[in-house]
């Protein structure tokens, strides 16, 4: 059995959800066919959720019969019977009549409950839409909830356990079924409650489906032809790699490459389930393929990640004593803040967060340890490949691309898979495009 997870833009027109169902009807084998919402419906559920919790009733309303006419514009342009239309289009009135009922005041005290059954709506309407469309041109596939299956625990991560025996049953009992449709991104809370997998998480849905049924394959199917060697958007001449490795594709992904969730390939990598990205409007293309693989003595491909804050904390307590990083660590722990780099000298920490929602209160509490110094508007460039002590010069060709490029940081040896440096934002085109210079088109 194969999981099949196609992303917002693959099921954002009628045009486009007919190409998936052709795609899907093309490869043959039991198949799971995981969906994410139609492209910007999240994003426009958080509008309305946004309105809600600002009294904005009237605005959450109008935003909502806006969707309305949307979601008719798609039925009117996929189905070609009235019977099917008539059903999809009450169907749609159905869920949005649901998500207006929360538009009055004793729901801003839920605000927090309320925004995860509104956005869940997105993915429930893309896959009842696409499975009428299914039925309607004669390929039968069932309609399987999420919430049937996949949890998170009271910690907020998979249940995989849960999953994966619910998951079995499900299928168990549905033998001769050949194609299963299912939403990615939403799930149960320990609770039982309306809950989600966080922001891309559709991979990680079809990951984690991946692993539960030990599938022969996960494919990611998207809008571009696989993993890039370096970033398509700001530097010319790149190229889709054929193969990649789990620890090289996981690195990249956590780093910017867009293409693919970062905890997408866990599941998948403990499994030793496959991944292939491949694109939707192209699917005679290759696309890349994730696996355990050698890795080569060489860079294969480099992501960049915005809107980095460097923290600089300089003390001579540090020098010669122990616990020094216990504390520094605990207050990130306190505010909940994850770190992305770090580097140390005899009197000094650098590191890197992605998020500076706490970032004031961190730099209070830090200025008690040492002097602190912030930088922003910083970006990490992520170099994988194979970086072990066993390659001799693999940094050279790196640092030679960038002798105009002043580094603010540089983490080199924590992973034998990843180099990774912190430049300005606004130098990080042109980092980009001199290392992909340097770095490939030298070769």
């Amino acid at each position: 059995m194969k999981v099949l997870k196609f992303g917002g833009t693959s099921v954002g027109s009628p045009e486009s959800i007919k190409e998936v169902a052709k795609i899907v009807s093309n490869i043959e084998g039991q198949k799971i066919v995981v969906l994410s919402a139609m492209s910007q419906t999240t994003n426009v559920l958080h509008q309305i959720t946004d309105a809600i919790g600002a009294s904005n009733f009237e605005e959450a309303s109008s935003i909502i019969d806006m969707m309305i006419d949307r979601y008719k514009k798609v039925i009117e342009g996929l189905f070609s019977t009235e019977a099917v239309k008539n059903t999809a289009s009450a169907f749609i009135e159905e869920r949005f009549d649901f998500i207006k009922s929360y538009a009055h005041e004793g729901s801003v005290e839920i605000i927090d409950a309320i925004e995860k059954i509104i956005v869940a709506q997105g993915e429930i309407l893309s896959t009842n839409m696409f499975s009428m469309y299914m039925n309607e041109i004669n390929t039968p596939a069932s309609l399987l909830s999420a919430f049937d299956f996949m949890r998170i625990d009271e910690a907020g991560e998979p249940d995989s356990d849960f999953i994966t025996e619910s998951l079995g049953e499900i299928i168990k009992a549905n033998a001769d079924t050949d194609i299963f449709i299912t939403q990615g991104y939403i799930c149960l809370s320990h609770l039982g409650d309306i809950d989600n997998l966080k922001r891309g998480g559709s991979d990680y849905s079809a990951s984690l489906i991946g692993a539960a049924i030990v599938a022969e394959e996960i494919q990611i199917w998207t809008d571009i032809d696989g993993m890039h060697n370096n970033d398509p958007r700001y530097v010319d001449k790149t190229f889709s790699l054929k193969e990649i490795s789990f620890d090289e594709a996981a690195e990249l992904a956590y780093f910017g490459a867009k293409i693919l969730h970062p905890q997408s390939v866990i599941p998948a990598k403990e499994k030793n389930v496959p991944v292939l990205l491949k694109d939707t409007f192209n699917p005679e293309s290759a696309g890349t393929i994730i696996r355990n693989c050698e890795v080569p003595n060489k860079v294969r491909a480099i992501a960049a990640k915005d809107g980095i804050t460097a923290i600089r904390i300089k003390s001579y307590r540090m020098l010669m004593a122990y616990g020094f990083l216990k504390n520094i660590f605990e207050v990130f722990e306190k505010f909940k803040t994850s770190i992305d780099m770090i580097t140390t000298s005899e009197v000094a920490v650098s590191l890197t967060i992605d998020d500076d929602t706490n970032l004031n209160e961190i730099v209070k509490e830090l200025e008690d340890i040492g002097s602190v110094k912030v930088d922003s508007d910083l970006s990490i460039i992520c170099l994988a490949g194979d970086f072990s002590e066993k390659q001799k010069g693999g940094s050279a060709a790196i640092f030679n691309s960038l002798t105009n490029i002043p580094i603010r940081m540089i983490s080199y040896g924590g992973s034998n898979y990843n180099v990774s440096l912190v430049v300005s934002s606004k130098d990080k085109i042109q980092a980009l495009q001199d290392l992909n210079a340097g770095v490939f088109e030298s070769k």
